[in-house]
C-alpha cells in the first residue's frame, strides 16, 4: 500500500514516525550517488587491471556517469516536478541499482563503460529528488532540521565511503563497489513507496527541452572523446572536437530561442550567479582532476593498498563534516567575497603539498599535511560557494539555480578527467609505471593549482555581496534580488 498524495501546503513533521521514514529515503537515496563518487575512483587501478585496460578506459569509467548525469540532472528535475517527485525520484533509484548491477556483472571494458552512462541517467533522475520530497513532504518549520540532519547523515556515508570502498576492492574485490547499491536501493524503494507521500509543481508547464538536453549532452561527448583520445592523432578526433563545439554554439542558439528552455539564457543577468559559476568551474575543474589522481599516485607510485588510498582521503572529508556549517555562517557575516578567494588558494597550497607524495611517501609527513589544507579550502569554499548561488537570484529560481550550478560543477570535473591526462603528457599505458606516472602527476598538479589560482582570482575580481531588498514594506525578511549590483547598497532604517 503507498501513502496517498497529501494536499498542497500540508506537512510532516520531521519527529513523527512518517518524518524519520521520509528522512532515512532520501538518506538512502543520496548515499547511493555519495558512495558511487567516493568509491569507485579507489578502484580504478585495480578495474584496469582486471580488465587489461589503458588509461583512456579509466578515464571513461568516470566520465561516462558524469557525462550523462550532468547532461541530464536539470532534466530530471523538470520530470520530479511534473510527473510526482517520489515517482522520478524511485524511478532513479531503480535506474541507478540496474546500472550498478551491470556494472558489477561486466564482462569487458565496453560494458562497464556503458553500465556507467546508465547509472548517470539514474543519477540525474535521482539527485535531484532528494532534497525536493524534503522540501515538498516536511512541514516548514521542520525543513531546516530535516536538512540538516539529511546533510549530516549524508557526510557520515561520504566519510565512510573511502573506507568502505578500499575493503571492498582489497577484499571481495572491485565488482561489489557497484554490487553495494543494489541492497541499498531495495531498501530504499519499498520505504519510499509506503512512507512518502507524493508531490508535484501544479504549476508546472511547457514542454520538456529535449532538443537542448539532446545537444548539451552530445556536445559533452564529443568533446569528452576528443580529449581522451587526443593522443591517437585519428581523424576522428579532429571531426569529433569540431562538431562538439559546434553543437555548443546550436546548444546556446537553441535555448534563447525555446519558450521554456532548459537553461533560461536570462538567468545569467545575475553577474553574480554568472561569476559564481565561473568560480566554479574553474575550482571543480581542479578538484575532479586531483582526486582522479591522488588515488591514482598513491597506489601506483606510493604502493598504498586501495584501502590505505581511501583511508588516505579521510581527513579531508572530516573537515568538511565538522565544519562547513561553520563557514557558511561565517560566510552569511563577512560575504562570500573573502571565502570563495581565500578557499581556492589554500585548495591550491594542498595541491602542491602533493607534489612531495611519491615513492615510499610517509602518509604523516607527506600525504596528511596536502588532504589537511586541502580540507581546510574546501571547508572555507563549498558552503559560501552553494549559499550564494542561491542568494544571487530570484527565490523563486533557487531550485533551478541549484540544478545549474552543480550541473557546471560536473561538467567542469568532467572535462577535468579527460584534459588532465592530455595536458600532462600521460600515455595510455602511463598508470602501468611508477615513475611514469609519478613524472606526469606532477605536471598535472601545477595544472590543478593554477585552475584554483584563477577560481580565487575570478572571485576577488567579481564576486560581491547579495544586494538585501525588503519583500514587502512591513517585511523585515530580506531576499537577494535577481541582479545585484557590483557594491552592495546599505539597508535605510
Amino acid at each position: 500500500m503507498t501513502a496517498p498524495a497529501e494536499p498542497s501546503g500540508a506537512g510532516v513533521p520531521i519527529a513523527s514516525a512518517r518524518g524519520r521514514w521520509i528522512l532515512l529515503t532520501t538518506v538512502l537515496g543520496s548515499t547511493m550517488a555519495m558512495l558511487d563518487g567516493t568509491v569507485v575512483n579507489v578502484a580504478l587501478p585495480r578495474i584496469g587491471e582486471d580488465l587489461d585496460a589503458d588509461l583512456a578506459v579509466l578515464q571513461w569509467t568516470v566520465n561516462a556517469y558524469l557525462l550523462t548525469l550532468a547532461g541530464l540532472i536539470l532534466v530530471g528535475g523538470s520530470l520530479s516536478d511534473r510527473f510526482g517527485r517520489r515517482r522520478i525520484f524511485v524511478l532513479g533509484v531503480v535506474w541507478f541499482a540496474v546500472g550498478s548491477l551491470l556494472c558489477g556483472i561486466a564482462p569487458n571494458a565496453g560494458v562497464l563503460i556503458a553500465a556507467r552512462a546508465l547509472q548517470g541517467i539514474g543519477g540525474a533522475l535521482l539527485a535531484p529528488g532528494s532534497l525536493a520530497l524534503i522540501q515538498a513532504s516536511v512541514r516548514a518549520e521542520d525543513r531546516g532540521r530535516a536538512i540538516g540532519l539529511w546533510s549530516g547523515l549524508g557526510g557520515v556515508g561520504a566519510a565512510v565511503g573511502p573506507f568502505l570502498g578500499g575493503w571492498l576492492v582489497d577484499g571481495p574485490g572491485w565488482r561489489w563497489v557497484f554490487l553495494l547499491n543494489v541492497p541499498l536501493a531495495a531498501v530504499c524503494v519499498p520505504v519510499a513507496l509506503r512512507h512518502v507521500p507524493e508531490s508535484r509543481d501544479p504549476q508546472a508547464h511547457g514542454r520538456f527541452d529535449v532538443a537542448g538536453a539532446a545537444l548539451g549532452a552530445s556536445a559533452l561527448g564529443l568533446v569528452t572523446y576528443a580529449l581522451i583520445e587526443a593522443r591517437s592523432g585519428a581523424p576522428a578526433v579532429i571531426v569529433a572536437a569540431v562538431l562538439g563545439v559546434l553543437l555548443a554554439i546550436v546548444f546556446v542558439y537553441v535555448e534563447r530561442r525555446r519558450p521554456d528552455p532548459m537553461v533560461p539564457p536570462d538567468i545569467f543577468a545575475s553577474r553574480l550567479f554568472t561569476a559564481v559559476n565561473l568560480v566554479t568551474l574553474c575550482v571543480y575543474a581542479a578538484i575532479g582532476g586531483f582526486f582522479f589522481l591522488v588515488v591514482l599516485q598513491l597506489q601506483v607510485v606510493s604502493g598504498y593498498s586501495a584501502l590505505a588510498a581511501g583511508a588516505a582521503m579521510l581527513p579531508t572529508t572530516l573537515l568538511m563534516l565538522l565544519l562547513s556549517a561553520r563557514s557558511g555562517e561565517l560566510g552569511e557575516r563577512i560575504g562570500p567575497r573573502v571565502p570563495l578567494t581565500v578557499g581556492p588558494l589554500l585548495c591550491a597550497a594542498g595541491t602542491l603539498l602533493m607534489l612531495r607524495v611519491g615513492p615510499a611517501a610517509s602518509y604523516v609527513r607527506d600525504v596528511l599535511p596536502a588532504m589537511v589544507v586541502m580540507g581546510m579550502g574546501l571547508v572555507a569554499l563549498v558552503a559560501p560557494l552553494t549559499s550564494t548561488v542561491l542568494a544571487s537570484v530570484d527565490p523563486g529560481r533557487a531550485g533551478l539555480a541549484s540544478g545549474i550550478n552543480n550541473a557546471a560543477a560536473r561538467v567542469a570535473g568532467l572535462l577535468a578527467v579527460a584534459a588532465l591526462p592530455l595536458l600532462s603528457g600521460m600515455g595510455p599505458e602511463s598508470y602501468r609505471s611508477a615513475t611514469q606516472f609519478d613524472a606526469a602527476f606532477g605536471r598535472a598538479m601545477l595544472w590543478c593549482t593554477g585552475a584554483f589560482v584563477a577560481g580565487a582570482a575570478l572571485a576577488w575580481a567579481t564576486v560581491r555581496s547579495p544586494v538585501p531588498e525588503a519583500c514587502h514594506p512591513q517585511c523585515h525578511t530580506y531576499c537577494a534580488v535577481s541582479a545585484p549590483p557590483l557594491e552592495p547598497r546599505e539597508e535605510s532604517g
